[in-house]
């Protein structure tokens, strides 16, 4: 985490921009059409929403989408289907994006791992919530190596320099 911390101050691009940001976008947050379901007709989960970069959107999404590829610990955080036959892959959701806003995203890989430490803080504050007896919700349990595995995520794009 530490190292991942560092290179994302040391990396950090210029803002693409400001937006209304969602900062949790992802599969289970939104909602589809049942006659068109490319087509999205709601987003849920508002509470973490702020003014920002719309790039960190991106970042957050990114984080989120495993493929069926990515080692075994990563695997472990997965909560869509993203794995399964026919789901693109996050090179292939990067252009999609770039196809449909006109936005240039010029270091995908930063918002990736961006993404990455974020959620790994996140299920680091919980599991801390759980290992010091804050809560006894046993599904919280595990969420101590899945921090550690998305940290690992995290090191080894910084390594490849992509997504």
């Amino acid at each position: 985490m530490n190292e991942a911390a560092a290179w994302l101050a040391a990396q950090m691009p210029t803002e693409s921009g400001v937006a209304l940001i969602h900062n949790d976008y992802k599969l289970d947050n939104i909602l589809l059409d049942p006659e068109d379901p490319t087509r999205i007709t709601g987003l849920l989960d508002w509470e973490m929403a702020t003014v920002g970069d719309p790039l960190m959107d991106l970042g957050t999404a990114l984080s989120y989408w495993i493929e069926a590829a990515d080692p075994i610990p990563f695997q472990h955080v997965r909560q869509s289907p993203t794995t399964a036959p026919g789901f693109i892959t996050r090179g292939e959701f990067v252009e999609r994006y770039r196809e449909r806003t006109g936005r240039a995203v010029d270091n995908p890989v930063y918002y990736y791992i961006y993404g990455l430490f974020k959620l790994a803080v996140i299920l680091q504050q919980i599991f801390y919530r759980y290992a010091h007896g804050y809560t006894k919700d046993e599904r919280f349990a595990p969420l101590g190596e899945a921090a550690k595995g998305l940290s690992r995520q995290a090191c080894e794009a910084m390594a490849r320099g992509r997504i």
